[in-house]
This record gives C-alpha cells, sequence and structure tokens, in this order.
C-alpha cells in the first residue's frame, strides 16, 4: 500500500496499469484520452489521495511567479520588517508575494501551507515562531514533504524542531543571556520576566538564555518571577499589571519582546511607576519604534529585515533533496534609557 503523502504522478500510472504519459494527460485535463482510461486514472487518483503537482506547472508555465509568506502578524512591527527583507529579495527576483498572517495559530499556519501548495507557490518561507507541540510537527511536515519532493523550496525563520528545511535563526537565547549578563552589570539583582506563552520556541529560548545568564551570577529565577500572557503588546500590558498587583521587589523587568514591553511600560504609566526611575525595563528585537520610545527601550537588536532577505534568499537557491542549511544572525545588547544602574546593590 502506497502512504498516502508520498504518492507521485508514477504511482497514480502504476495503479491505473497505464502509462506515465497518459496519467499525466488525464490529470492535467487534456481531452484527447480514451474514456476507460481516463476512467482508471481519476480512479486511481481518487484512492491515493494525489495531489497533483501545481507547484511545478507553475514554475513551468506561469507568468508571474509567486512565493507564499506565512507569519505570525504582519501588523507587529518585528515581523512588518522581517516581510521587507524577504519582499526586497523577492523583488530582485521578479517574483510576486502572497502573504499571510496566522495570528499564531499552529493550525492556521498548516491550513495557509496546504493552500499555498494549491496556490502554485514556487517556495514558501515562515516567518516566525515554531510551537513545542509535536501534533503540529507532524501536520506541517505532511504538508511541506511532498511540496519539496515536487520542486517546491522552503525556509524557515527561528527555530523549528525536527522539521528539516532551510532556516535563518535569530540567536535568541545567546542574546537574551547577553542582555541578562548587561542588567546585573547595571546593579540589578531582583528580576522578572514577562513572558509570551512557553509552547513557542521563541519564547522559551529567549527566556532560557535569560535564566542561564542570571543562573551564571548566582540568582535563580522562580515561577513567581514570571508573568505570561499573549506575546503581543496586549498581552505585555496584562503581564505588567499582574506584576504590578503582586507588589514584586523586582528592580528591572525583562519582556520577551519589544511589543510586550511596550505594552509593559504603558502599564507602568497608568500605576504611575517611573521608568527607570523606580524600575527598569528591557525588551527584544530592536523594532524599529524601539529608539523613539521615552525613554527609548533597551533591547538585544536583531538585523530583523537581513532575517527576510536571507530566508528568501535560502528558499531560492536551495534544492528539495539537499542537505538543509542553517544560518545564524547574531543579536547585539543595547542599553538605551529604559533602565538604569540601581542606587544600591541587593
Amino acid at each position: 500500500m502506497i502512504a498516502r503523502s508520498h504518492v507521485t504522478l508514477e504511482d497514480v500510472a502504476e495503479v491505473a496499469n497505464v502509462s506515465l504519459a497518459t496519467a499525466s494527460r488525464v490529470l492535467n485535463g487534456t481531452t484527447n484520452v480514451r474514456e476507460d482510461l481516463r476512467d482508471r486514472v481519476l480512479a486511481a487518483a481518487t484512492d491515493l489521495a494525489y495531489t497533483p503537482n501545481v507547484h511545478a506547472q507553475a514554475l513551468a508555465g506561469a507568468s508571474h511567479p509567486t512565493v507564499g509568506v506565512v507569519c505570525h502578524d504582519v501588523s507587529d512591527p518585528y515581523f512588518a520588517a522581517v516581510a521587507r527583507g524577504v519582499l526586497r529579495a523577492a523583488d530582485r527576483n521578479g517574483l510576486l508575494v502572497m502573504l499571510a498572517s496566522t495570528f499564531r495559530d499552529p493550525e492556521k499556519e498548516i491550513a495557509y501551507v496546504s493552500t499555498l501548495r494549491r496556490q502554485r507557490a514556487s517556495a514558501i518561507v515562515l516567518a516566525g515562531s515554531g510551537f513545542e507541540d509535536r501534533a503540529w510537527e507532524r501536520a506541517l511536515a505532511a504538508e511541506l514533504e511532498p511540496y519539496r519532493r515536487g520542486g517546491g523550496q522552503v525556509a524557515v525563520i527561528g527555530r523549528h524542531r525536527n522539521l528539516k528545511v532551510d532556516s535563518v535563526q535569530p540567536e535568541n537565547r545567546s542574546g537574551a543571556k547577553a542582555l541578562a549578563g548587561a542588567l546585573l552589570g547595571l546593579g540589578h539583582r531582583r528580576f522578572a520576566v514577562l513572558s509570551g506563552p512557553r509552547t513557542m520556541t521563541t519564547v522559551v529560548d529567549r527566556f532560557t538564555g535569560f535564566r542561564e545568564g542570571l543562573a551564571e551570577a548566582g540568582i535563580e529565577l522562580s515561577e513567581r518571577d514570571v508573568f505570561e500572557a499573549s506575546f503581543d503588546r496586549d498581552g505585555g500590558q496584562a503581564a505588567a499589571e499582574e506584576f504590578l498587583s503582586g507588589r514584586h521587589r523586582a528592580t528591572c523587568v525583562f519582556a520577551v519582546s519589544d511589543q510586550m514591553a511596550i505594552g509593559a511600560l504603558a502599564a507602568f504609566r497608568a500605576a504611575g511607576r517611573d521608568v527607570p526611575g523606580d524600575v527598569s525595563l528591557a525588551g527584544f528585537g530592536n523594532i524599529p519604534v524601539a529608539r523613539d520610545l521615552n525613554p527609548a527601550l533597551t533591547t538585544v537588536a536583531l538585523p530583523l529585515e537581513d532575517l527576510g532577505e536571507q530566508a528568501m534568499e535560502l528558499a531560492l537557491s536551495g534544492t528539495p533533496t539537499g542537505r538543509s542549511r542553517t544560518r545564524r544572525m547574531a543579536g547585539e545588547v543595547l542599553l538605551r534609557d529604559s533602565t538604569a544602574r540601581t542606587r544600591r546593590r541587593r
């Protein structure tokens, strides 16, 4: 029995007991085929759940080849900057870009990938965190593996465990660890973390790196120091409000994304808490607005546009059956006015 996710045109021809050329003519809509042969091919294709190689057809005959980009939320300045890099690389290659936002819903990501296969995308870029979810991993791989075998190209931005495709990986873990060291250097010894859902690999990596940096200085984070909410501005505000309601004694708060830090800044202002006079605040990513805030946000700068550009270049230059490649992009700690040296060491 042929595995459903590995069905090829050759499999359909074999089951229907016709030539490969005949199977191709039937499935491509050619009318000059005997009716009995057509019926056999269509029955075999239905029984095997065969999906035509539409992306290969597009490469051969489309006047405007397209690439698909699936991101978490294009309205988020982080992903907007990444998308600019993708668009820049696509424009150089004369490609149109189809852009979809999943709003961090794993099921939507799988559905969009399936749609892009049917829409004849010649390459797919997944721009965003993976999920700590084995069922999602298997479902996504089931979409991408036959797509790649048929000629489609794939690249991802971020860490996607067990997904064997080309990737561009920001150094989230080492960047957060370096940030912890810089904040320790300002004299801070009591910390809180505003975290996104720890089902996302990006959140896990940043949180783990920050905790490791503190642990090397003998400072341990407990669950009482972690305030988890959605991985966006509203989540940052909600997490900061929870932090404030508990009268936590932290002198420095790390939000695992700049968007969460912006929400936290709003919550601190509403509560009459001065940043950095009462509490220091740091984010991660260096979205364009970070330096224009008042106070300017301490963060870890990532080359956001380069992430998108390099992912697209990998997708366009790779081979479907070749060994997957990884490009790592380092972050840089930027100490700005939202963090200050503590008045005394604790």
